[in-house]
């Protein structure tokens, strides 16, 4: 399928990777003692055929209280009218399995962590459930959602005021890099809603800009990555400033234990909605493995790839701002049109490259993780890891930006020598299988 031979490289120099890499990764594995027995593979693919063949979100499990009912239908959830007609207007027709769960247990105003694979819904279900408790009467900030990119919180204020088209509601994205006399202006007008980076909330709540007492409910979204190390702090800045019986609703793909633990911190009586470790996967998108062995190698494997696939909008992953910045510069040497993101790019370059891409003006994406965590771009069809993420937990992310809401999505990593024991890992943290790359992979790319 790969023309690999009309890259500019000298055939004495490197074989010829088409043939080479349909074996390496089978070495390779017997290198590391990796290697499944026979029994052991077609049990798995049994598992596997299995699974296959039941929808993704009917499978998942929820550790719930038993209190916890499931409302098959947004009406069955008692929302204000003028709500259901922007969940309509958006183009919601029936709840994912998050949100059928979880927006009930919300608007009762119980603390809540919500659990549950990317791209099912889960920035729509605590933005619904913001605007079900709100009085839009009071022009005062009564929500406050925390997130851990610029980008992702000014993704979650459009889809807060999408939903809230009809209900005349005030929501303003309050994020670092951006001109502080703007938030002061917006927030002094008053905001029912803001959507925040934990850094230039606590600033505004500081200078007294950003009212707290009117607040109701805060939102830590992506929880897991807010309450690393280096998040921790501010968020815990931010809380004790708020009324003491604010509500708290901690929403993730991912949630270590850890990280479950310190909750126990700022709430109380939470209700669980858990998906099993062991069930968070994702299988209904297809994941694959491209054997490159070499570094050196995946530059010209990722031009093949580029030529010989129609891809409607692809983002592609590195593990470092220099490695985006390099690969970019490569890709446009070679004359391939791409853009590229990270995070010590200034803000109006970022959003403006971001623009763009929601657009469909570029096609292609080069960025490190700071693209990983929740951003929506609906017509991305493939991700590549051009290197594999350094934290497992971080593959969900990644891949779960390719096929969300159901479409199709392909994944494709490419895996060195080096990269072989970090695959193994991933597809046993999630209880999954990454096959190799499929001579018609073209064909399953939307």
């Amino acid at each position: 399928m790969l023309d690999l031979k009309k890259r500019v490289i000298r055939e004495s120099q490197k074989p010829d990777l088409l043939a080479v890499r349909r074996c390496i990764f089978h070495v390779l594995t017997e290198q590391h003692s990796l290697d499944l027995t026979k029994a052991e593979r077609i049990q798995d693919e049994n598992i596997m055929a299995d699974a296959a063949d039941q929808n993704v979100e009917d499978r998942m499990e929820f550790s719930t209280s038993k209190e916890v009912t499931v409302a098959p239908t947004f009406e069955d959830m008692h929302l204000k009218e003028n709500l259901l007609r922007g969940i309509y207007a958006y183009g919601y027709e029936t709840p994912s399995a998050v949100q059928s769960r979880a927006i009930v247990q919300i608007c009762k105003g119980r603390d809540t962590i919500a659990q549950a694979q990317s791209g099912t819904g889960k920035t729509a279900t605590f933005s619904i459930s913001i605007l079900q408790i709100l009085e839009t009467s009071v022009r005062e900030t009564q929500a406050l959602v925390l997130s851990p990119t610029r980008e992702l919180a000014t993704q979650i204020q459009n889809v807060i005021m999408a939903l809230g088209d009809y209900m005349n509601v005030q929501c303003h994205a309050c994020i670092g890099g951006t001109n502080v006399g703007e938030d002061i202006r917006k927030l002094d007008y008053g905001q029912h809603v803001v959507s925040g980076t934990p850094g230039r909330v606590a600033d505004m709540i500081r200078r007294r800009n950003l009212r707290t007492r009117h607040i109701k409910m805060l939102v830590l979204d992506e929880a897991d990555e807010l309450l690393n190390r280096g998040f921790r702090e501010q968020i815990y800045d931010v809380y004790r400033y708020l009324p003491p019986a604010t509500q708290v609703v901690v929403v993730s793909a991912t949630l270590p234990y850890d990280v479950l633990d310190m909750t126990t911190k700022f709430m109380t009586d939470p209700v669980r909605i858990l998906v099993k470790r062991d069930e968070l996967t994702l299988e209904g998108l297809k994941q694959y493995f491209i054997a490159v062995e070499k570094e050196e190698w995946k530059f010209d494997t990722l031009c093949d790839l580029y030529d010989t696939l129609t891809i409607t909008q692809a983002v592609i992953f590195c593990n470092t701002r220099r490695k985006v910045d390099w690969l970019t510069d490569k890709m446009r040497e070679a004359n391939f049109t791409v853009s590229s993101m990270h995070g010590e790019m200034p803000q109006k370059e970022r959003d403006s490259i971001m623009s763009d891409f929601r657009q469909g003006n570029s096609r292609v994406l080069i960025s490190t993780d700071v693209w990983a965590r929740g951003i929506d771009v609906q017509q991305v069809s493939l991700v590549i890891n051009y290197d594999l993420p350094s934290n497992r937990e971080n593959y969900i992310h990644r891949i779960g930006r390719s096929g969300r809401f159901g479409r199709k999505g392909v994944a494709i990593n490419f895996v060195t020598s080096d990269d072989v024991r970090i695959l193994r890992d991933i597809e046993l943290y999630y209880s999954t299988q990454i096959d190799e790359m499929p001579m018609n992979v073209a064909d399953l790319i939307g």
